[in-house]
């Protein structure tokens, strides 16, 4: 033991610092410990080294002394205790379970506090019209949870009756057992976790300080909202059992499809067909808003499809802002079907005085271009 260096015990240099200590004593416990080296026994008496070592400098003055005067200052020359004295190690299972309260407390429980639980967290999913995500509203939803119970106010406890501390925990909800090296803390088995036990359960809600029921509940759409958006409605979730406090309520915003407007972002697009005629000739366009009103499109003489006409500030609401996006037109042109044989006639002699002047190129300069290339691609 007296030649013992606690530095190389732990695989750190002697000016390292706690964090590397804790964290080099944790690696080697783990891979040392006796359960998970039942057919090692030097594994065992190599853990407890590690447990010495690690106990002596984990402790600021220990690790002092340690270093000034090595083992001596532990050997009782010094006037105190060895820590290895006679086969035990006083610190042995404190060192231990500094690390894992550390890895495992959260897990097992070890830091958690007795009390009410809080109540779930619920969503809601609620569809709107694009004109109400335009507008806002204030929608009325009804929403099935779980309520304070209102015949005990959430406690639990039959009326004129009262709930008492659980003797098993202390009221503390939770217990500790000593397993070996290591200190576990559990959930009360008695009480649930509650820290009291109530003799007389509500008959409304047996006990458990919640009923299931619909609440009705006004909703605040502001305007602009986009599909995926998400209000929150603090404390409009779940009640807690036995008086906790409740969850939140998050209303998730579907905006349907609409049946003319296709929206991105605050920007509407509305596909107009018009007629061949109106295309070529050019002339007004009468086209919806979103208000639900009337709006002209001014088509210039041989508009194509595809032509996209911007009528600004006529789009969506933006979120918390007074300001709009814009509507765009797409000019879808429409080729005629059904005609008559006047009709086909006409069409007849327009082709005919297009191709006989030699202006296709002119009247159709993408037909035109087009079939250029095609021919210089076959080598024509």
């Amino acid at each position: 033991m007296s030649d013992t260096d606690f530095y190389k015990v732990l695989g750190v240099e002697k000016n390292a610092g706690d964090d590397d200590i804790k964290k080099a004593y944790r690696k080697l416990a783990m891979k040392y410990h006796p359960d998970r080296n039942k057919d090692n026994p030097k594994a065992e008496e190599k853990f407890k080294e590690i447990n010495r070592a690690y106990d002596v400098l984990k402790d600021e003055q220990r690790r002092a002394a340690y270093d000034r005067y090595g083992m001596s200052a532990f050997d009782g020359s010094m006037g105190a205790a060895s820590p290895g004295a006679g086969g035990d190690f006083s610190g042995f299972g404190g060192a231990f379970s500094d690390i894992f309260e550390d890895m495992f407390g959260d897990f097992m429980g070890g830091r958690r506090r007795s009390g009410p639980t809080r109540g779930s967290d619920i969503q809601y999913t609620l569809e709107i019209t694009l004109e109400e995500a335009y507008l806002g509203k204030e929608a009325k939803i009804k929403i099935p949870l779980h309520d304070t119970c209102d015949s005990c106010d959430g406690k639990g406890s039959e009326p004129g009756t009262s709930s008492q501390s659980c003797s098993a925990c202390e009221g503390q909800g939770r217990i500790r057992q000593q397993q070996g090296f290591f200190t576990i803390e559990r959930t009360c088995p008695t009480c649930h976790g509650a820290g009291s036990i109530i003799s007389s359960p509500c008959r409304k809600c047996s006990g458990q300080g919640v009923i299931r029921k619909e609440k009705n509940l006004n909703v605040k759409i502001p305007a602009g909202v986009e599909t995926g958006r998400r209000i929150r409605l603090t404390g409009e979730g779940e009640a807690g059992p036995r008086g906790g406090t409740k969850g939140d309520l998050y209303v998730l915003l579907n905006v349907k499809p609409h049946k003319l407007f296709r929206r991105e972002g605050a920007n509407l697009y509305c596909r107009v067909p018009i007629t061949v005629t109106r295309a070529a000739l050019g002339g007004e366009v009468e086209v919806p808003t979103i208000e639900g009103k009337r709006a002209s499109v001014k088509v210039p003489a041989g508009t194509q499809t595809g032509q996209q006409f911007r009528i600004k500030g006529k789009g969506m609401s933006v979120l918390r802002s007074e300001t709009r996006g814009d509507m765009y037109i797409e000019i879808f042109v429409e080729t005629p079907v059904n005609l008559s044989k006047k009709q086909l006639d006409l069409l007849k002699q327009l082709d005919e005085s297009i191709d006989g002047t030699g202006a296709t190129g002119k009247n159709s300069p993408e037909s035109s271009g087009f079939f250029k290339k095609m021919r210089e691609f076959w080598g024509e």
